[in-house]
C-alpha cells in the first residue's frame, strides 16, 4: 500500500491522504522548497495555518511541484482572533490569496477560544464557505466534545475532522469516542509528542522488533487506530522515512502496549482548549 492508496472518507463524501505533511515552524522562505520536497517523495497531503505565516511558501511549494491542483489535498486555519461573522471571510480570503489557489480543500477554525464566544459564527461562516466550494470540506481543531456539540446545536452541521493533540501518553480516548459516534475523523498533530516519545523503552522495543524506528512505529500506530496524522519534518531523510510505514503492521500485543503509555492530561504537551486564546497572530 502507498501514501496515495490510504485514504480516510469524510461525512460529506470527500475523502482524504491518512498521512500529511504539517508545516508549523517551517519559515515563509523556507516553505516552498520543503513543501516541493514532500511532495516529491509522495505526499499529497500538506497541512498549514494562518499563524504558522507561510501561506505564501506553501502554495509557492504545490506549484513547483507541478503536480495538478486536484492531486493535493490542502488545509489551512482560522486564527483566534478572527472569529466572526466579517471577519473570518475575510480571514479565509486572505488566506486564499497568500496561497495562490482557488478553493482549499480543508478549511479548519484553529483554536475555539471559548471565553470570546465567537466559534459559531466563525462556523457559520465555514459552512457558507463550503455551500460556494471555496472550501471543499470544513473541520475544526482542537475542540471539546461540547464545543462540539454546540456546533451541531446551533447549526445542525457536525465538522468532518477535528485536529486534535494525540500521541502514545495523551491518547484522548473520551474525545475519540465522541468524534466516532458522530462520524467525525481524528486527525493529531504532534503525533510524536514533540520528539519526547522516541527514546520511550516500550515504544523502542516495538521498533527494533519491526526493524522499523521509532517514529515509524508511532505513526504505524496513528493509522492503524484510524487516525489521520500530520508529522513534520524538515530533514529530507526524515520526510522520506515517515512516508514508509505503510508495508507493516502492529500487532495486537503492540497495539495493547502502546495502549497502556497512556498518561491521561500529565501526557499534554500543547495548550489546554478551554484556556487558550492567544488572540494576536
Amino acid at each position: 500500500m502507498t501514501i496515495i492508496d490510504s485514504t480516510v472518507k469524510f461525512h460529506d463524501g470527500r475523502q482524504a491522504p491518512r498521512l500529511g505533511f504539517g508545516t508549523w515552524q517551517i519559515p515563509d522562505d523556507d516553505a516552498a522548497s520543503v513543501v516541493e520536497t514532500a511532495l516529491r517523495e509522495g505526499y499529497r497531503s500538506i497541512d498549514t495555518a494562518a499563524i504558522y505565516h507561510n501561506e505564501r511558501g506553501v502554495g509557492q511549494g504545490i506549484v513547483r511541484s507541478g503536480l495538478p491542483r486536484e492531486d493535493v489535498f490542502l488545509a489551512t486555519k482560522l486564527w483566534n482572533d478572527q472569529h466572526g461573522h466579517d471577519v473570518s471571510r475575510a480571514a479565509f480570503e486572505a488566506s486564499l490569496e497568500k496561497l495562490g489557489l482557488d478553493y482549499v480543500d480543508l478549511y479548519l477554525i484553529h483554536w475555539p477560544v471559548p471565553k470570546w464566544g465567537k466559534f459559531v459564527e466563525a462556523w457559520e461562516v465555514l459552512i457558507q464557505l463550503h455551500d460556494e466550494g471555496l472550501a471543499k470540506s470544513i473541520g475544526v481543531c482542537n475542540f471539546n466534545v461540547n464545543h462540539l456539540q454546540t456546533l451541531l446545536d446551533e447549526t445542525g452541521v457536525m465538522p468532518v475532522l477535528n485536529q486534535i493533540e494525540l500521541n502514545p501518553y495523551f491518547q484522548q480516548q473520551t474525545l475519540r469516542e465522541f468524534h466516532a459516534e458522530h462520524d467525525i475523523v481524528t486527525e493529531s498533530w504532534s503525533p510524536l509528542g514533540r520528539g519526547a516519545l522516541l527514546e520511550d523503552a516500550v515504544l523502542v522495543d516495538i521498533a527494533h522488533k519491526h526493524k522499523r524506528t521509532t517514529a515509524q512505529v508511532v505513526l504505524r500506530w496513528h493509522i492503524q487506530l484510524g487516525n489521520m496524522t500530520i508529522p513534520k519534518s524538515v530533514t529530507p531523510s526524515r520526510i522520506k522515512e515517515n512516508l514508509q510505514i505503510f508495508d507493516f503492521s502492529l500487532d495486537d500485543d503492540d497495539m495493547r502496549a502502546i495502549a497502556d503509555l497512556d498518561r491521561g492530561e500529565e501526557g499534554r504537551t500543547g495548550p489546554d482548549p478551554v484556556r487558550f486564546s492567544l488572540p494576536k497572530a
